[in-house]
């Protein structure tokens, strides 16, 4: 583990990459637009400032982040005290750095890894967010990355929780526009979900956890779960 001026890499594997890959430095610079504006709004039906205020309800001042994206909501969102321990993980060097660079006043430390494989952090936290994770992992369904939370779960302290949000391919009703979009991403490897539903979501975190919630509003699933 390093702080942000220096990102360790952990083993990558190919069939994870096509997820991550689509985050270019420009694409970061719109990212806030066009993903947590227009496609929360329009396609997905689920308004940024819910995942923000679940952000605010579950973050703690330990805390570990997987998939950053723009790291809008870590910037926005409350932590407990003015300086929280915060670890950021994703597969994508730009996120990382756009993050790191993005919540400086916190001085998170980065690590690039795969998260199909135990993470090479020796620390323990009180929350983990993966927040629009599991939609972009390749996977038949949602039961094919329940590794990723076997994974995740080790790092987590006693009562800790683990929440995120992710879209689901299955078993809810999709706009127009939502399946268009979702076919396109889909058939491009930039999502991996065309078979997700909320059912495998619920069977994981049964499975993993001591207790779990879910709730869906629009084409997202909302869940936390505490160990």
């Amino acid at each position: 583990m390093k702080d942000n001026n220096s990102t360790q890499k952990a083993e990558i594997t190919i069939d994870t990459i096509s997820g991550a890959a689509i985050y270019s430095k420009s694409l970061l610079r719109i990212y806030d637009f066009f993903v947590l504006g227009l496609s929360n709004t329009f396609f997905w039906k689920c308004p940024t400032k819910l995942i923000l205020h679940f952000y605010n309800q579950h973050v703690s001042e330990k805390h570990l982040d997987i998939g950053v994206g723009s790291g809008y909501f870590l910037d926005n969102c409350k932590f407990p005290n003015a300086n929280p321990h915060i670890v950021l993980v994703d597969l994508n060097s730009n996120s990382l750095e756009y993050t790191a660079q993005r919540i400086g006043r916190y001085k998170p430390t980065t690590l690039l890894a795969n998260v199909f494989q135990p993470l090479p952090i020796e620390s323990t936290f009180d929350s983990i967010g993966i927040n629009y994770l599991l939609h972009c992992l390749p996977g038949n369904n949602i039961l094919s990355k329940g590794i990723v939370f076997k994974n995740l779960k080790a790092l987590l302290n006693d009562g800790g929780i683990i929440f995120g949000t992710t879209i689901l391919g299955k078993g809810i009703s999709h706009n127009i526009f939502a399946q268009q979009l979702m076919r396109i991403y889909n058939a491009k490897g930039i999502f991996g979900n065309t078979n997700d539903t909320r059912e495998d979501l619920e069977a994981i975190l049964k499975k993993c956890f001591r207790t779990y919630d879910i709730h869906i509003v629009g084409s997202v699933a909302f869940f936390a779960a505490w160990k």
